[in-house]
């Protein structure tokens, strides 16, 4: 199965593709979408919708996973972050392909085993588990956790990994 994960941001915005299947993730593509500044909210929101769903046609993933807000002190923040994740699901909506949200919390607990780890944890283990030897912007490996967090908390024909945990066992000799 096709998974893409979508951390949402309108100055970067990341993504990564994976596939999971037979407890085994691959890492299809990911990188960050850099929204310019000095730029109108309406033409970012624009950008991140269409970039987006070019990625959505370009790899067909079956499904796709969305960062959910966090809830911090800046109202201001907030609101544009809510304006990207929109952008993000409805270029998803327009293709008809399920939609699936995880908060930052369940994403560093199915990623890390730890839902309080710091973001460069989470990026150590996406590397690990994607076995990518480069190293990844942060936006870029929250976007594949975010996947991998997905197919860890689905069992439809994928595998039985629920979170990193359950993937080394199943996979003994993967990790280092």
């Amino acid at each position: 199965m096709l998974i893409l994960g979508i951390d949402p941001g309108t100055i970067k915005c990341g993504y990564g593709c994976i596939e999971y299947l037979s407890n085994t993730v691959k890492l299809i593509d990911s990188g960050v979408i850099k929204i310019p500044s000095g730029i109108t909210m309406p033409e970012k929101i624009g950008i991140i919708f269409r970039e987006i769903k070019i990625k959505i046609i370009e790899h067909k993933p079956g499904q796709i996973a969305v960062e959910t807000s966090f809830f911090g002190r800046n109202i201001q923040s907030a609101l544009k972050l809510g304006y990207a994740r929109g952008a993000a699901i409805a270029a998803a909506a327009d293709t008809l392909i399920p939609v699936f949200e995880y908060s930052p919390r369940e994403i560093k607990k199915a990623v890390t085993g730890r839902g309080g780890a710091a973001k460069e944890q989470v990026s150590y283990m996406v590397k690990l588990l994607t076995n990518t030897p480069e190293e990844l912007i942060i936006d870029e490996s929250d976007a594949i956790a975010t996947a991998i967090c997905h197919a860890f908390s689905t069992r439809k024909g994928t595998g039985s990994a629920k979170s990193w945990k359950d993937f080394v066992k199943l996979n003994p000799g993967k990790i280092v």
